[in-house]
């Protein structure tokens, strides 16, 4: 499993799964022949995508940040239609570790769309059941009341078989929460009305989680959105602010998605610094 180390935390990227879709879809009106520069496609247009939750172990507390694409939640006709190759191995990926589900503490939730919030609950038996039971589940207060009342389009992507299993371990916030000494949960917008990203700290290095707002090093350019976002502006807005304020740091970027990709580090003037690989080029 791809590690990095960030001061005192150790972030590991988990196996939550292996997804494809329509590169046009994911990097909206920019042409192909300007994005296939950057991340390569199938003859049928379609691009690799990670659903990889990463995990945080930090001052005794093991922190993950979304959640994958579970296993057995999708239909014949959803695997099919997101060509899924591969779901979620968390189990096993903490098993190498030496932990289980029952030993996270934290679940910091970017969004609920269910590519990232398939893997919070599980079938046991003809139940549902938390996967993580002893963890509090941070996620935006706006994201959270969609979720529960989605609309004639989120309805597609907000799915009660996520949400309900968690409802007594969700702890909301509204512009910001510190959920611990160096780890801050930030509302944006944009992708989702409650979209949210994670800045993380300690020893003086810095890294930030920017969730869909920028899901693989190929959407660095703030222009650069999805046409899966239902705000764009307003993740544009919100990649000018974060992306500068993190190159200017020499932060690294985290990705959740990138399967070529685990994290990179930029300089202000947009000069590759340092980089982990994905599991795509290994």
């Amino acid at each position: 499993m791809d590690q990095l180390t960030l001061g005192d935390m150790t972030i590991t990227w988990l196996s939550g799964g292996e997804n494809h879709l329509d590169g046009g879809a994911m990097f909206g009106v920019v042409p192909k022949v300007m994005w296939s520069k950057k991340y390569p496609c199938s003859e049928q247009n379609l691009i690799k995508l990670r659903t990889d939750p990463l995990l945080l172990q930090y001052k005794g507390k093991n922190i993950v940040i979304d959640s994958g694409l579970g296993n057995e939640k999708l239909t014949e006709k959803q695997l099919k239609i997101f060509a899924v190759t591969e779901q979620s191995r968390i189990h096993e990926s903490l098993q190498l570790l030496g932990i289980s589900e029952n030993d996270i503490d934290m679940v910091l939730m970017s969004h609920l769309h269910f590519d990232h919030a398939c893997g919070l609950s599980k079938w046991e038996g003809e139940n549902l059941a938390p996967v993580f039971p002893n963890a509090i589940h941070y996620i935006q207060r706006i994201e959270w009341d969609e979720i529960q009342n989605p609309n004639i389009r989120s309805r597609n992507t907000y799915w009660e078989i996520n949400w309900k299993p968690i409802t007594e371990l969700v702890q909301t916030f509204d512009d910001s929460v510190q959920v611990m000494d160096g780890i801050h949960m930030i509302h944006t917008g944009g992708h989702s009305r409650g979209h949210a990203i994670i800045q993380l700290q300690s020893r003086g290095e810095r890294a930030y989680h920017l969730g869909d707002i920028m899901p693989t090093h190929a959407h660095l350019n703030p222009l650069w959105v999805m046409a899966y976002d239902d705000y764009p502006m307003d993740s544009i807005y919100a990649k000018q602010k974060w992306i500068g304020q993190a190159m200017k740091e020499e932060a690294w970027f985290l990705f959740y998605h990138d399967p070529y990709v685990r994290a990179i580090k930029w300089d202000k003037e947009g000069n590759e610094l340092d980089r982990i690989n994905g599991v795509a080029t290994k």
